[in-house]
């Protein structure tokens, strides 16, 4: 079958490969609209990470097409939101909630697509354990909108769980591209007082202030920790790592006050190295407690993703603001992520089989 993935080292294009076949509980599909993502990018230029012959892709809402006699809850036609983390729900690994590492303990062993197995940019792809990581798309949400569940509004959610956001606080959102607008949009959510995105795309910029960013710092102005330290003279209750370089983690924490939370969701490089200076964190005495994780798997989130977006908590169909249709514009899409012109924030690629 045809797909999109890794041609050669840092080269992405056209390949074949062998369709999926069914194991266990699993299903296969074909995409009806994918979102090229950063982290393929990054994966992709990540010299040695990849294989050649690897499909890219990990964000999609799909159709079914086959699933095994073992799969009660979907059938062929179906169309279905599929997490881009899918986790193997016999991994005992669950039975400590542990969701993102539950394949042999393996670090984020539950992202599949791309990293261990051929992602969605292609004909067909296989999911596995499909009742418990699959969800139909509700009627009243929009393909676009139940899209950027997958990962980006996921993700951005996520390090605002992991930063234990309260009504009331002060936050700080290091980077504003998808991810970082759908934490600045968590954190409203969550009661947070002030917002404060830090980003200067100026698309960006007007898409925060509507997810409710009371404030927006640039680089450009000055430095970015005395600028926070001005509006929080303590420091932030927490700071959300959303892009940057490896030195952003180290500006988090002369960012947050004592007994605060730094939450990255940041893909970094595999180069990068952390240089934090002993004074940066209190000299190890601060009580900043600093977290870093990807997006949880599984249906049910998906499904509470989905609940605030049909009763109209949260639109984030808006970060798609390069539309592409047809199979044969994965190319174009990927190539616009890739290069990042200054008013992208996010691609999308609708497929019509018919």
């Amino acid at each position: 079958m045809k797909a999109f993935g890794v041609k050669d080292v840092n080269v992405a294009g056209w390949i074949e490969v062998e369709k999926p076949t069914l194991e266990g509980f699993d299903a296969i599909l074909r995409p009806l609209a994918i979102a090229p993502c950063s982290s393929d990018t990054h994966a992709l230029h990540a010299e040695g990470t990849l294989p050649i012959g690897r499909v890219l892709g990990h964000e999609a809402v799909a159709e079914v097409v086959e699933v095994a006699p073992e799969v009660k809850h979907f059938k062929p036609g179906d169309i279905v939101v599929v997490p881009t983390n899918t986790p193997n729900w016999e991994e005992p690994d669950l039975q400590q909630r542990d969701i993102n590492n539950a394949h042999d303990s393996r670090i984020m062993g539950s992202f599949k697509f791309v990293a261990q197995k051929n992602g969605v940019m292609a004909e067909y792809f296989h999911v596995n354990n499909a009742d418990a990581n699959l969800v139909n798309l509700p009627e009243n949400v929009s393909m676009k909108a139940a899209l950027m569940t997958v990962d980006m509004m996921s993700t951005g959610f996520y390090s605002i769980e992991n930063a234990e956001v309260k009504f009331g606080d002060n936050v700080v959102v290091i980077g504003i591209g998808p991810v970082g607008l759908m934490a600045v949009a968590g954190a409203k959510l969550r009661g947070a007082a002030r917002i404060v995105g830090i980003g200067t795309r100026p698309d960006c910029i007007e898409l925060a202030k509507e997810y409710g960013a009371t404030d927006i710092l640039s680089y450009k102005d000055g430095d970015l920790v005395e600028q926070v330290r001005k509006l929080f003279p303590k420091g932030a209750d927490a700071v959300i790592v959303a892009g940057g370089g490896a030195d952003s983690l180290e500006q988090a924490l002369r960012m947050t006050k004592a007994n605060g939370y730094v939450s990255n969701v940041n893909y970094f490089d595999a180069k990068d190295s952390f240089n934090i200076p002993a004074r940066s964190w209190g000299l190890g005495m601060s009580d900043i407690t600093i977290r870093g994780g990807f997006c949880p798997g599984g249906a049910d989130r998906i499904k509470r993703l989905l609940r605030l977006i049909e009763v109209g908590r949260i639109n984030p169909e808006k970060l798609l603001n390069y539309e592409f249709k047809g199979f044969d514009k994965i190319e174009d899409a990927f190539k616009i992520m890739d290069e990042k012109p200054r008013d992208l924030i996010k691609p999308v690629v609708l497929i019509d089989w018919k």
